[in-house]
């Protein structure tokens, strides 16, 4: 882990984890894109999409991960997030079985069956990403897989812009941000014996600047990634 605070340029007020998605639930589909990480999962080659059953979606938040997951065909998805508040957007779309409150390192779901687990824009909230990889790993079938897409530590980096919202006075707040080289992940990855199988960036190019055309000096940076693991005995 690389401190936010050297490579901060905003100086945005910080809030913790719940509080932060707790307030900017009510915007959050409005703010974040599709193209952030649901783009790189579509480019996924080394995922079966089609055999898997039971997905673990950690880090739910409002659900976007379920749905895409759900109009894939994969038939029973259990979520986990911190805030209550996401997890109400998440219980209207009707696309989980299991919704629980909890933290994404400590779920307390069931060992050893999904075929698939799923991280999505969540890393950057963690301090340590070693215990993350590793309930990861307990969750999965031994075969399984687990993908994690999250913001390019690059651009966190070149950009200064922790991950924020605009409050309903306007004010924008940071929500807590940690900087993980790709590194990082790999290297925790490793330990808690997942095999690296994919990885796939994106970067800030002209489709992605007719979303967000104020970021044009960023262009051709790369802005978010996907990793994907497969269990040993896959």
């Amino acid at each position: 882990m690389t401190d936010f605070e050297a490579f901060d340029t905003r100086g945005y007020r910080t809030v913790d984890v719940r509080s932060g998605y707790g307030e900017w639930v009510s915007t959050y589909e409005q703010t974040v894109e599709d193209a952030m990480d649901i783009h790189l999962l579509e480019g996924l080659r080394e995922v079966p999409w089609g055999n898997v059953h039971r997905a673990a979606d950690l880090g739910c938040g409002t659900g976007r991960t379920g749905a895409w997951l759900h109009e894939r065909g994969i038939a029973s998805i259990d979520g986990v997030d911190l805030t209550p508040e996401m997890l109400d957007v998440a219980r209207a779309r009707a696309v989980y079985g299991t919704l629980v409150e909890a933290d994404v390192s400590d779920t307390g779901l069931e060992s050893g069956a999904y075929d698939l687990v799923v991280t999505c824009l969540v890393d950057e909230h963690l301090a340590d990403l070693r215990p993350l990889y590793v309930e990861a790993r307990r969750l999965a079938r031994p075969d399984g897989v687990y993908v994690l897409v999250g913001f390019h530590p690059h651009f966190i980096m070149a950009s200064g812009m922790p991950t924020h919202y605009d409050n309903a006075s306007g004010e924008a707040v940071a929500i807590q941000t940690y900087v993980h080289l790709i590194s990082d992940h790999v290297s925790a990855g490793l330990a808690a014996g997942w095999t690296l199988v994919e990885m796939r960036e994106r970067v800030i190019d002209d489709a992605w600047l007719e979303l967000k055309p104020k970021w044009a000096s960023l262009r051709d940076q790369p802005i978010a990634f996907a990793v994907a693991w497969r269990g040993p005995d896959a």
